[in-house]
């Protein structure tokens, strides 16, 4: 109850005060011509900052509609700029693939990569283009210059792959054009190297022949140039692998066709 008497009379003293103020200066004003004078201009300079302060906050809520009208036109500009990114994304990559030398059995999707590892044994590449784009799961993911990997997962706008840098990943090749097919799998060491493994021990492989993808396989395309052979060497005596040279800089990498073979469950399936 005292804090609320304390309340009123502070109250009532502030509205007493006020009351007083106005009192003094109608008497101010009506007592002298030149405090008239000097009580009006602060009357008007009061009015004029209050339609200054007014008209501010005015164009500040017009300036605010304005900037909203602008980052509208910007962001359809930022998509239009996407899109054209896109399409020149997309005739770079087509432009460097020979698509007269690939099978046309296969669909080619241009791709660009948005993660890739390359710090273990089990590398992975991430790309922007899913199934909306129309990528499955087990397609190849190459380049002009070689094979890079195999699509293992897709989402909707993206897609993971396992890279040829993966001790899982293994492709079927071919030394020379008529030659010796064997898998081929990264050897774990370096990002340019690469083994043929399974060879006879009774063949000696030359250096500098060219190996490819086998054709013996629904997931890559025939004939995509992969390496060159560098020597062959025996494993604890028993083993006799070929080392390769990888075309592909997996240090550069940026851009990949991705490439599905719509008859790939139907092999598969009769390889059963």
């Amino acid at each position: 109850m005292a804090r609320a008497g304390k309340f009123y009379l502070g109250l009532v003293t502030a509205v007493i005060f006020i009351l007083l103020e106005i009192a003094a200066i109608s008497l101010l004003k009506r007592s002298s011509t030149l405090q008239n004078i000097w009580i009006n201009r602060i009357s008007h300079n009061i009015m004029a900052t209050s339609w200054g302060g007014l008209t501010k906050v005015r164009n500040y809520f017009g300036l605010r509609e304005q900037n909203e009208i602008l980052a509208g036109r910007n962001y359809e500009l930022f998509k239009e700029l996407q899109h054209y990114k896109e399409l020149e994304k997309t005739m770079h990559a087509m432009a460097r693939l020979d698509s007269s030398s690939l099978p046309s059995r296969f669909n080619y999707i241009p791709a660009e990569i948005t993660a890739m590892g390359t710090n273990s044994r089990h590398n992975y590449i991430i790309l922007d283009k899913g199934s909306e784009h129309g990528v499955k799961p087990q397609s190849a993911i190459i380049t002009p210059n070689g094979v890079v990997g195999m699509i293992y997962a897709v989402d909707r706008r993206y897609s993971y792959g396992l890279s040829l840098l993966n001790d899982k990943v293994s492709v079927s090749a071919r030394i020379g054009r008529e030659g010796l097919v064997a898998p081929l799998s990264w050897d774990g060491h370096g990002f340019d190297r690469a083994i043929l493994k399974d060879i006879p021990l009774h063949l000696t492989v030359a250096e500098g022949d060219t190996v490819r993808t086998s054709g013996i396989s629904a997931v890559y395309p025939p004939d995509i140039p992969i390496g060159i052979t560098t020597g062959s060497r025996l494993i604890d005596g028993a083993v006799n692998v070929v080392d390769v040279k990888l075309f592909v800089d997996f240090s550069s990498l940026r851009y990949v066709i991705i490439a599905e073979n719509p008859d790939r469950q139907i092999i598969e399936k009769m390889e059963e």
